[in-house]
């Protein structure tokens, strides 16, 4: 291993993971559908190449487990794993090192660019290098940080490592009785050294916890995972085991951390980083991060949906106190089924969703569209019931704007291998348009035309779009063009942004485990937000309520209605009994359609919509 230069800033990261992934590399999320299981657009696009993190250029790469490689001199002393095994031993001078982790309750010595790996569970044995040299100091014993004898002179050290901590498979199997929310005590070793009242600066570091926040979740969403929430409470657990391990200079995991009782009860996984920097950078600490397969593994953990952040600054200088740092960070990432209240949407923010990324709902043109007289149109009005017959024509029946419905006409035809079609002003040229998604696995756009009937088809997906239950309509609030939503068979909830008559390649995942088997999206709550009705087996109706960005407000989703098991498909509609009002259309079985008035979050009774509906599906 080569050395590091002398001037190099030096970043000493250690994890750890308690309910970990299934073995294996963690999967990176891509967000094209080129990948097996999403749509397929028309156009073939350069192949998709999943990305693989690169450890920084002055830090080893740390592959997983591996052997311990001390400094020259510097022994490593056994770590005890969660079996009550010990760690490899240390190689001979001049071997590879590669960081790895720290379990709950031990430490390793803090000295410069000392490192720790995040663990995994199962956890794979640490190699064994040939002739190791075994230290006899005992484990689980916090060292002080440093190496005092003047070894600075000749810059920092190389990292020091021990195996990673696997935590117990079933952590979160049954209720957790919370630790006391005291620090975490060690073995007894060897004392620290007290540090002065100056050791410890009190500066705000609020930008610090922002940069590590902002930069966690642009990591995620350039991989198509949902952001992560933010929580003070959580936030108060870490930044105290932040001060803690710097006020002591042992780096180190406090013990079941997950079990504290700031955690609040974490039910889908927990894991814990830690970082010591030489300088106050604290984005490069997540850059570093996601250079290490296992630290990477936790930053891209889809199931952690809530973090707390602490910083903590010392008054360290690498050339003139070689045994103190300048920056102590350490978060914790935690997956919860439903958010505790008073998660936000970041530090010091509301808790109204994350802040998305600035391309994700960016509008392809900003205008509203024109009002146009559409008599002849084949679909005149967004309170108009469009259906499809078994011989594939377009049925629809114009709203008159007083509940009541007039004739069936025919708009339009060929639509018999159709699975389902979805009215929408998809272009938003003033014209309704229909979407068609086809047993064969297609997308197709049919935009309308002014004087009747519908353009020649389009195709937006080419493939792999016949297994996914699809909504459209304004998601994005901040972009006049309507956009589709996309649950897929694994539960994710994906959002496709409008590319007009272009491929659908890009995709944005905005929420996971829905379980639901009929969408539709409509302002329920009457705030202004597009949000999403998720009819679910048992025929509950859950609301995932918009907040006008990509993903749904950060909160339980309840059920709004139950009964709807029949349910097999919801149209929102428009203006149907006056000016501004807003209702649901419902195909139920028996072959019968319902109007329900929608007003306040509040549902009216249902109405039979008359007429012969043998044989046709309802749009959506």
């Amino acid at each position: 291993m080569k050395k590091i230069a002398a001037h190099a800033v030096v970043a000493i990261m250690c994890a750890l993971a308690l309910a970990a992934p299934a073995a294996g590399p963690h999967p990176v999320q891509a967000v094209s559908p080129a990948q097996a299981g999403s749509p397929a657009a028309a156009t073939v696009g350069t192949p998709v190449t999943p990305l693989t993190p690169s450890a920084s250029p002055d830090m080893p790469d740390d592959g997983g487990p591996a052997t311990a490689a001390p400094s020259p001199g510097r022994p490593l002393a056994e770590a005890a794993n969660a079996g009550g095994g010990k760690a490899a031993a240390a190689p001979a001078p001049g071997s590879p090192s590669v960081p790895s982790a720290v379990g709950a309750g031990s430490a390793t010595p803090a000295g410069p660019a000392a490192a720790e790996e995040p663990a995994v569970s199962p956890a794979p044995e640490p190699a064994v290098s040939p002739e190791p040299a075994e230290s006899s100091e005992p484990a689980g014993t916090g060292t002080p940080a440093g190496d005092p004898s003047g070894a600075a002179a000749a810059g920092p050290s190389e990292p020091a490592s021990i195996p990673p901590l696997s935590a117990p498979d079933d952590a979160f199997s049954f209720p957790q009785e919370p630790a006391q929310t005291g620090s975490a005590q060690t073995e007894p070793g060897p004392a620290p050294r007290a540090l002065t009242p100056e050791a410890l600066v009190p500066d705000s570091n609020a930008a610090q916890v922002a940069a590590v926040f902002n930069a966690i979740n642009t990591y995620r969403a350039s991989l198509g995972l949902p952001a992560v929430m933010y929580h003070a409470t959580v936030a108060g657990m870490a930044q105290e085991w932040s001060d803690s391990i710097a006020a002591r200079e042992v780096i180190e995991h406090r013990a079941s951390f997950w079990t504290d009782a700031r955690a609040l009860s974490p039910d889908n996984g927990a894991g814990e980083v830690i970082a010591v920097r030489w300088d106050r950078d604290a984005a490069q600490l997540v850059e570093w991060w996601k250079g290490s397969p296992a630290h990477n593994a936790i930053l891209t953990d889809r199931r952690f949906n809530v973090v707390g952040i602490g910083i903590t600054f010392t008054d360290g200088n690498w050339q003139t106190t070689p045994g103190r740092y300048t920056m102590w960070g350490v978060v914790d990432f935690f997956g919860y089924s439903g958010l505790p209240s008073g998660t936000t949407a970041g530090p010091g923010g509301s808790a109204d969703g994350p802040v998305q990324p600035t391309d994700v709902c960016e509008p392809l043109v900003k205008h509203m569209p024109p009002t146009l007289d559409l008599a002849t149109a084949a679909i005149r009005s967004a309170g108009d019931l469009l259906s499809m017959d078994a011989a594939g024509q377009l049925i629809n029946r114009p709203s008159l704007g007083n509940g009541l419905f007039g004739p069936a006409e025919v708009a339009g035809s060929g639509f018999a291998a159709a699975q389902a079609v979805f009215v929408t002003d998809w272009e938003r040229d003033g014209i309704f348009d229909v979407l068609a998604q086809w047993a064969d696995g297609r997308l197709t756009l049919h935009s309308g035309a002014l004087a009747g009937g519908f353009l020649a088809p389009v195709t937006l997906g080419q493939s792999g779009w016949a297994g996914l239950t699809l909504a459209t309509g304004g998601w994005c609030s901040a972009n006049r063009l309507p956009q589709l939503l996309a649950l897929d068979s694994a539960a994710n909830l994906w959002l496709y942004p409008n590319l007009g008559s272009g491929d659908l390649v890009q995709r944005t995942l905005i929420a996971s485990g829905v379980s639901a088997t009929c969408l539709a999206m409509v302002d329920f709550d009457g705030d202004g937000f597009q949000d999403l009705l998720a009819r679910q087996g048992d025929g509950n109706v859950l609301l995932y309520r918009g907040s006008g960005t990509p993903w749904p407000k950060a909160e339980a989703r309840t059920a709004v209605t139950s009964g709807w098991g029949d349910v097999s498909a919801i149209r929102s509609l428009r203006d149907v009994t006056g000016s501004y009002s807003a209702g649901l259309a419902l195909q139920r079985a028996g072959n019968s359609v319902q109007y329900l008035g929608l007003s306040g979050g509040a549902l009216s009774a249902p109405s039979a919509v008359p007429g012969t509906w043998t044989g046709q599906r309802l749009a959506q």
